[in-house]
């Protein structure tokens, strides 16, 4: 497991990684961008045993928990040499607009896209609103729903509204506020979906994946994450919270709760799938972000290549580790 802290003692999810992959039979090490001798094939790593963290010299491994991003340009050519010496599990996906493009060009869950442009200038928007009323202004890099924007058109004015805040505009405020504000940074303009509870809470549902010891997909946990107040984002990190599927699905459909969530985990398990055949790599896990309009008829939000694990790592790192095993004996390194 590659990670930027030097020592595994400070990151959560490194002890939950250790214990799996002992029950597993798995040798396992943590190492940080720091210890790391390329010229050598050598890593000062971190095992654990009897209760412990030791640290001990040894060849870089076979295959690598790429964990987290590096943090600065030396370490961005530390993972380039890795690259070279290595299987990593993990892959990005690229940003909203790329995801989108993939997606229609492979046709199969293209139905399933919203409607999405990249904003070039406020004309853009404008012309948008001129054929739908709503949209959703979000940046093209994933910002756990930070700086995302509702604007919607009245008869000769815009409302934005930005989390709890509604500002009403005129045609020539919005477009300053489209040139100041949004075009200083990349950000795509999508149809709004209005996917809310009974009690009018946004909510989308979160479906994470992951490939198990035989290269295949399994459905980890699907969540519902629901707004806990006035604002139209659910995202957790946003003021949203974490649902339970069954009790949620129970209260908002009734009869049909079950029928839901078996279309929920079978659209998880067939979209991964052929998310897969998109890239050049394989990806060892996603957090598909899905939200259910008033017809029921189910929308991509996003797709996210590091979902986190937040209070389950243990049952993360019970497929994770197995398809680690798995890249070392199939992977053509």
């Amino acid at each position: 497991m590659l990670h930027y802290r030097k020592n595994p003692a400070e990151v959560k999810k490194a002890y939950p990684f250790a214990a799996v992959a002992k029950m597993e039979g798995v040798p396992f090490c943590y190492f940080s961008f720091s210890s790391i001798d390329i010229k050598a094939r050598k890593i000062s790593g971190w095992i654990y045993e009897n209760g412990e963290w030791i640290q001990k010299s040894m060849e870089v491994p076979t295959v690598i928990i790429n964990s987290c991003n590096p943090k600065n340009e030396q370490q961005k050519e530390i993972l380039k040499g890795l690259k070279h010496l290595a299987v990593f599990t993990s892959y990005p996906v690229g940003n909203k607009l790329k995801v989108y493009k993939k997606l229609l060009k492979g046709k199969k869950f293209a139905s399933y896209m919203i409607p999405s442009l990249p904003i070039n200038s406020s004309a853009d928007v404008i012309s948008f609103l001129n054929k739908q009323t709503k949209a959703v202004v979000k940046p093209l890099s994933g910002n756990h729903g930070n700086k995302v924007f509702f604007i919607e058109k009245l008869e000769d004015r815009f409302n934005l509204i930005d989390g709890p805040n509604v500002i009403t505009m005129k045609l020539v405020q919005l477009e300053n506020f489209i040139n100041q504000q949004i075009l200083a940074q990349k950000f795509l303009l999508q149809s709004f979906i209005d996917c809310k509870t009974q009690s009018g809470l946004t909510y989308d549902f979160r479906l994470h994946v992951q490939k198990n010891g035989s290269g295949k997909w399994e459905v980890t946990l699907i969540y519902p994450r629901i707004s806990g107040n006035s604002k139209l984002i659910s995202n957790i990190n946003n003021g949203g919270y974490r649902g339970e599927l069954v009790p949620f699905l129970q209260d908002e459909f009734g009869e049909k709760a079950n029928k839901i969530k078996t279309f929920l985990e079978q659209f998880a398990l067939s979209f991964s799938t052929h998310f897969d055949t998109l890239y050049e790599h394989s990806f060892d896990e996603l957090g598909i972000d899905v939200g259910m309009d008033q017809f029921q008829r189910l929308w991509v939000f996003e797709v996210n290549w590091r979902p986190g694990s937040k209070n389950r790592e243990f049952e993360v790192a019970k497929r994770l580790i197995p398809y680690c095993r798995y890249l070392a004996y199939h992977s053509p390194r």
